[in-house]
């Protein structure tokens, strides 16, 4: 059943096991460091039902994937709204101008690397000025805001510095959606656990979470380039 499934098992202080899918698709399961190779088997065997139900969910919502092309009129999103690429002689590199991106003509084989680039600067702008307005808010204070390749993580932290890490893709969210993501990641900054007190610290900041939280699992397959 799980043949065709990539299984990476990651071995950690912990005293049960977990098991996640990936944004990629691929299935890590976190066990205690002290089972052996034959228990983890074990328990991957005794958990390839779930493994395979949460993989049908990740399928339906990756559903919302887009494969962008480097065409003229193709969209690309910025911010949560539609901008429509075209390539010109009038610029170098890429530029966003009302509702277009105008992209150096001959660039197409950069195209990729000229958006990433694009998300990145815009993010070092936005988002440290969002995440003080928000740490203020809840009494923090974090060192360092960084917009960098997460693989297959929106966000993540560091408490005992604190610092918070975006992957560029946010920029592509609606405004609402780059909110909660900033507010998720000061939470953690009090609380590790996604348990109540961490909700209830972040339902204290921003109430309708629940439905940034839903926006992105359903359509956070399409933040892509």
């Amino acid at each position: 059943m799980l043949a065709n499934v990539t299984i990476n098992i990651r071995k950690k202080k912990r005293k049960t096991a977990s098991i996640y899918i990936e944004r990629d698709g691929t299935v890590s399961v976190y066990v205690p460091e002290h089972l052996s190779d034959e228990e983890v088997a074990a328990l991957v065997e005794a958990k390839q039902y779930p493994i395979c139900r949460n993989l049908a969910k990740w399928q339906l919502l990756n559903e919302t994937k887009v494969e962008r092309e480097a065409v003229n009129g193709e969209s690309f999103l910025y911010r949560g709204r539609n901008h429509y690429l075209q390539f010109s002689d009038a610029v170098k590199g890429i530029e966003l101008r009302d509702k277009h991106f105008l992209v150096e003509e001959g660039k197409r084989e950069r195209l990729a690397e000229l958006f990433k680039e694009f998300y990145r600067d815009r993010g070092k702008e936005y988002l440290p000025k969002r995440v003080t307005h928000f740490a203020a808010k809840m009494g923090l204070a974090p060192e360092e805001v960084s917009v960098l390749e997460l693989k297959n993580r929106w966000a993540s932290c560091s408490v005992k510095r604190p610092k918070l890490n975006f992957h560029w893709k946010v920029m592509m969210a609606p405004l609402t959606v780059i909110d909660y993501l900033i507010v998720h990641e000061l939470a953690h900054l009090k609380f590790t656990k996604h348990d109540a007190p961490f909700w209830n610290e972040v339902d204290k900041v921003l109430p309708d979470y629940v439905k940034q939280k839903e926006w992105l699992k359903r359509y956070g397959a399409s933040l892509g380039v």
